[in-house]
């Protein structure tokens, strides 16, 4: 499933062929998506220049003097940037077809959006709730440690709640707990605010990464330019359950939070 570094890598590439144009035709093949593609997209959007795109959580939003258009990628959907005459093939559901080019949405499992939230886009019940960007400045240990209280539920469920921090999926907050040295099952109130500072500089710093390289390709995810990302090849312990720790070469083990697979160090995680 893409991601927060996935969906930016995304925006990235996609920006740079399609902001400042205006959009002559949209083209749906297929409007059952995770809901129902917004109807008559095409009277929003017509001759409407994009002004910018912007992402939230795991949401693209693009900008219309008339509106903002949200796109969510879902589990295995894309965005591309394509020759005007391309021909589309078979998960190929919805072209914006701009001056230059058009912007194609793929989705083989049709569980993404395409979604229009008018002119008041953070008011939509799907961004409403969101907590602070985690590469943001409102994302600090403190912030954790405050909000942590005395709870029970494990960080990891913490940190990939989306109320907490925006877009911290299940790849990224594994990576960032074997580098802040915390057990994934540890009680979110049981953490002192030392421990929460280390863990808020592993997430900044692991999706900084992840973005520069372009996302992680684990199944179908590709950028904007049909590149995958190469995050993958740097992945200290995600998918690498029974393999040597990297640090002390002692086996990853796994267990489930939430239906969720956890690999963690039992000696380096505490």
């Amino acid at each position: 499933m893409p991601e927060l570094p996935e969906v930016e890598t995304s925006r990235r590439g996609i920006s740079p062929h399609i902001v400042g144009s205006s959009i002559n035709k949209v083209v749906i093949r297929q409007p059952q998506l995770r809901w129902k593609i917004t109807d008559d997209l095409q009277s929003y959007l017509k001759n409407k220049e994009l002004l910018s795109i912007d992402r939230r959580a795991k949401y693209l939003l693009l900008n219309f003097q008339s509106g903002t258009l949200l796109i969510h990628l879902g589990m295995s959907g894309s965005l591309r940037i394509c020759p005007l005459q391309s021909t589309p093939e078979k998960h190929d559901h919805a072209d914006f077809i701009f001056e230059q080019c058009l912007l194609r949405y793929t989705d083989p499992r049709r569980f993404g959006a395409i979604l229009w939230l008018g002119l008041t886009p953070l008011e939509s019940s799907l961004l409403s709730h969101l907590g602070p960007e985690p590469l943001s400045d409102d994302f600090t240990g403190k912030y954790l440690f405050e909000l942590a209280g005395s709870r029970k539920i494990p960080v990891k469920q913490f940190i990939m709640d989306q109320k907490v921090v925006t877009g911290v999926g299940n790849i990224y907050a594994t990576e960032a707990l074997f580098t802040a040295g915390i057990n994934p099952k540890r009680a979110t109130g049981n953490i002192s605010l030392k421990r929460y500072l280390l863990l808020t500089t592993a997430i900044k710093d692991i999706l900084k990464v992840a973005i520069k390289q372009g996302g992680t390709t684990l199944k179908d995810f590709v950028g904007g330019d049909g590149k995958p990302g190469y995050f993958q090849q740097t992945l200290l312990i995600y998918g690498k359950t029974g393999q040597q720790c990297p640090k002390c070469d002692k086996p990853l083990k796994s267990l489930k939070l939430a239906t969720r697979n956890s690999v963690y160090c039992p000696q380096c995680q505490k």
